[in-house]
């Protein structure tokens, strides 16, 4: 497996991976109404102005040739948190033909390496409230639900709830 930065042109890739896992993870959580809109043209579409744009930063990971998952990061979005501090990531998905094969945990811990190395002391990331399977997934990980939640219109309103992680070592706090 090989975890690369990507570009506009992995955008076909990108939106596969995309809407192959939201087809299977969201089904019965997210209107099908909704997941009928979601296709791979407009995501496509999404991705390369996005990556052109620099509005956000993706990485593939691949087996072989074949795009498996995707991770974006970057500061955190929300007004109440110190966005100096805290990354974000802002997504991971994965083709569902490689779900519970450890290609969520890579994603997991080469995003945590990024936010680290940029000096950011928490990582946070939103979960639909009924996404049980992502739920066990992060909290497995060693995220922990903040107390922060909102609301999301996905061809109805659903909850999202926040997870927070601390990206400080253990061994790193007695030296505060």
């Amino acid at each position: 497996m090989n975890i690369r930065r990507a570009t506009a042109d992995d955008a076909p890739k990108l939106a596969r991976v995309h809407v192959d896992s939201w087809q299977v993870a969201y089904r019965g959580i997210v209107p099908d109404s909704h997941l009928e809109r979601f296709t791979y043209q407009r995501r496509e579409e999404a991705f390369r102005h996005a990556l052109t744009a620099n509005l956000e930063e993706t990485y593939l990971i691949e087996d072989g040739d074949q795009a498996v998952g995707i991770l974006t990061i970057g500061a955190s979005r929300d007004t109440d948190l110190d966005a100096s501090r805290t990354g974000e990531i802002w997504g991971i998905y994965i083709t569902p033909t490689y779900w519970r094969q450890g290609v969520g945990t890579l994603l997991v811990y080469e995003a945590e390496r990024i936010l680290r190395s940029r000096h950011y002391k928490d990582v946070v990331l939103w979960v639909l409230a009924d996404n049980k399977d992502a739920r066990r997934f992060y909290e497995k990980m060693g995220f922990a639900v903040d107390g922060m939640s909102k609301l999301v219109e996905l061809g109805q309103p659903l909850t999202a709830i926040r997870y927070k992680k601390s990206l400080i070592a253990a061994s790193d706090l007695s030296t505060r």
